[in-house]
């Protein structure tokens, strides 16, 4: 019975067509950013940052930028690891390049280098889409990993071929290296999390989304009715490698610390945030924060559980996430492909009307 919008009146344009339009829904999301800014800092642990919380936040920001171009405007893509690659090797560059410039600016140059990138390996959309737009970004990936491996100026001459986070301050406390403080790696994470969920939600609602969606439903009559498929095409590509180069400075900076291109942003990559989008829900901001959630949460839930618990060999644990991983996907793409942001939706509705019949 607390779930409804009686007493709920607006009385302009911009109440009635805000995010959140049930104040419910929005006391709701007040008290998760309250709870995500001002509580989890303050008892996070090392274990809960490395093992959850900072995969969770990084990955949905590869998950939105994904779902942007995958579910908003339907052109296929399996470069997402390769894209990533790129936004953790021009953080590098510039780090070691501009040691004075701060962490946040390098992060975002990061993002828009990647977005050039994207947009360059987007191009193949205005004249092929589905399957072999699907294999063309594939083919961006392998590309990116053998020319991260094989032109030596990108990980700066080094031996071994890995590249290493150098460390950095924001605001005086240490965000990448050795020494830096789970709560401080947290926050700056969360912030990019908010800005990049921000700045995708008003994009989707608006005049761009509503373009993307269009070539997304019917790339010829959106074409006929005035949409340039070139602009909504790029610019998806653009949005999105922006997302996932900003997932990878911080997976490669933040989380990593060192990385190798092959082991860890391998195609294996591409595919884990594409399931992160099928199972969360494609078209759904949401439902990005959902599938992050589910695939990071899985895998520690079955170790401690299935592992730590009932003491099950670590391999079957690992293949059991396999065969649930392979299942839910084919269970959500043949009884709803709008994932658990659908479930969530049809949830929401029936406790509108609860407890009345439907």
């Amino acid at each position: 019975m607390f779930y409804r919008e009686a007493g709920d009146f607006k009385t302009t344009y911009a109440e009635d067509n805000q995010t959140f339009p049930i104040k419910f829904d929005r006391y709701r999301y007040y008290a998760v950013m309250l709870f995500a800014f001002a509580v989890v800092p303050f008892v996070i642990d090392s274990y809960w940052l490395n093992a959850v919380f900072l995969p969770f936040l990084i990955y949905a920001i590869a998950a939105i930028g994904l779902n942007i171009l995958v579910g908003y405007c339907g052109q296929v893509s399996l470069g997402t690891g390769g894209f990533m690659a790129v936004g953790a090797y021009a953080v590098y560059k510039l780090m070691t390049s501009f040691p004075d410039v701060s962490m946040i600016i390098h992060v975002l140059l990061a993002g828009v280098i990647t977005a050039i990138v994207g947009v360059l390996f987007g191009l193949p959309s205005l004249r092929i889409k589905g399957f072999y737009l699907a294999v063309a970004t594939l083919a961006a990936q392998f590309y990116l990993v053998w020319l991260f491996n094989r032109v030596p100026w990108f990980y700066n001459y080094s031996a071994s071929g890995q590249i290493s986070a150098p460390e950095r301050f924001v605001f005086g406390v240490p965000i990448t290296g050795a020494n830096t403080a789970s709560w401080a790696t947290y926050l700056f994470c969360l912030v990019f999390v908010v800005f990049c969920a921000v700045i995708a939600r008003n994009l989707t609602r608006g005049t761009v989304g509503r373009k993307w969606m269009a070539i997304r439903d019917m790339d010829i009559a959106a074409e006929i009715i005035g949409v340039d498929p070139l602009r909504a095409k790029l610019s998806a590509f653009a949005v999105s490698s922006f997302f996932v180069g900003i997932s990878g400075a911080l997976f490669f900076a933040v989380y990593l610390g060192a990385a190798e291109v092959g082991e860890s942003f391998g195609i294996t990559k591409s595919f884990l945030v594409l399931f992160m989008v099928i199972i969360g829900g494609l078209g759904s901001i949401f439902g990005s924060f959902a599938g992050a959630a589910f695939l990071v949460l899985l895998p520690v839930f079955l170790k401690n559980v299935l592992v730590g618990s009932l003491g099950w060999p670590t391999d079957i644990a690992a293949h059991l996430e396999f065969m649930i991983v392979g299942a839910l996907i084919i269970i959500f793409l043949i009884a709803e492909p709008h994932g658990i942001a659908q479930l969530w939706r049809v949830a929401k509705e029936k406790l509108r009307l609860w407890p009345f019949p439907h």
